[in-house]
């Protein structure tokens, strides 16, 4: 069986040294060594001021909103996972989507102006796939209506813009370290900012709002990491380099063994480099998507429909909005596998079924 992802782990004998000072110390949590020693290596890392590591993407988007004092209604994507939109229901505010743009698949930033309203607060975009939106049109739009910009960044690990991190970008950016993610510690996520006193604020509610043992500064809940899940982070990040690598090798390889299928690849940002996170590919048609699934299935391989359906048509707690180009999309988008213990074999076995199944 060939899933859409499959996490890196490190060898062993790496994890088990960093989980014998675990058991020397009896640190497990409460940010001890390990959890400061991967904020430090993922800041020079990522060339980012200010970083915190957190219990997971979506704990990094709620104290987004919340230490940015959002209220009313945010401005996002609808073609996004699932979490950013319910982390701003969650914080009681009101999420109004955009449409999306047929070529990048991020929010469309031409479209945003004509959604605010003098109750709008904040644009909170993703990076699909680790693709990076317009920031520049962003920011603009933003500081002409005095809005916060927050960005779902839970794909963009490395990705920079003319060197730049994309994680410096916005008030905010936060990141996901999920098991699925080409860098991961497990379970875990990163808020990021070039802001110090936004980044004290953060780290204040990562820990209950605590100002000492027995003083609180104020509002906060436990959004911190373990020890264990910061010794998958660094262990994982020794190897950054071969992951990168073996990613480009394999996406390469779809790219010319599919060269001949009815599909497109969502437009890349032109002064951005590519992480490999993710291979989508827009079908020319559902019909045909639907038909290579079929195949794919029967031969035990599993892609994932991602993003689908609409965030805008799919959640219970809002009405639905359409939207014609996300709809569309949606409707006709496919990640195929993409791991590190993905073979060139098995890439090859897949674009095979892909083409005969267009064929026939």
């Amino acid at each position: 069986m060939i899933p859409v992802t499959k996490p890196f782990l490190p060898p062993k004998e790496d994890y088990d040294i960093l989980l014998h000072g675990i058991w020397k110390r009896q640190w497990l949590t409460n940010m001890g060594p390990l959890a400061s020693d991967l904020e430090m290596k993922l800041k020079e890392h990522l060339n980012v001021k200010h970083l915190l590591f957190v219990t997971n993407g979506t704990i990094a988007l709620q104290f987004a909103i919340r230490a940015l004092d959002l209220k009313g209604k945010i401005i996002t994507t609808p073609f996004s996972y699932v979490a950013t939109t319910s982390s701003i229901v969650w914080e009681n505010c009101e999420p109004v989507f955009v449409d999306i743009d047929k070529e990048t698949l991020n929010i469309d930033a031409t479209k945003i102006e004509e959604a605010i309203t003098e109750n709008t607060s904040a644009i909170l975009a993703t990076h699909v796939y680790g693709n990076p939106c317009d920031v520049e049109m962003i920011q603009k739009i933003a500081d002409k209506h005095n809005l916060k910009v927050i960005y779902d960044a839970a794909h963009a690990f490395g990705v920079e813009i003319n060197g730049e991190s994309i994680f410096n970008f916005g008030d905010i950016s936060t990141c996901s370290l999920h098991a699925t993610k080409l860098f991961h510690s497990g379970e875990g996520g990163l808020v990021i900012t070039k802001n110090p006193e936004l980044l004290k604020k953060m780290a204040y509610m990562r820990n209950f709002g605590h100002n000492g043992p027995e003083n609180f500064q104020g509002l906060g809940i436990n959004g911190k990491n373990s020890e264990f899940h910061a010794a998958m982070g660094l262990a994982n990040l020794n190897y950054i380099q071969d992951i990168h690598e073996k990613r480009k090798l394999l996406t390469e390889r779809y790219d010319e063994k599919l060269n001949n299928l009815k599909s497109v690849k969502p437009l890349w940002h032109n002064h951005a480099n590519k992480n490999y996170a993710y291979y989508p590919i827009v079908f020319e048609t559902e019909e045909l998507l639907l038909k290579c699934i079929e195949t794919l299935q029967k031969n035990e391989i599993f892609g994932r429909r991602y993003f689908y359906p609409s965030l805008a048509t799919s959640l219970p707690y809002l009405d639905t909005k359409a939207l014609d180009i996300t709809d569309d999309i949606a409707k006709r988008v496919y990640c195929l596998p993409l791991f590190y213990d993905l073979t060139i074999e098995e890439v090859d076995w897949i674009c095979r079924f892909l083409l005969r199944t267009q064929n026939n």
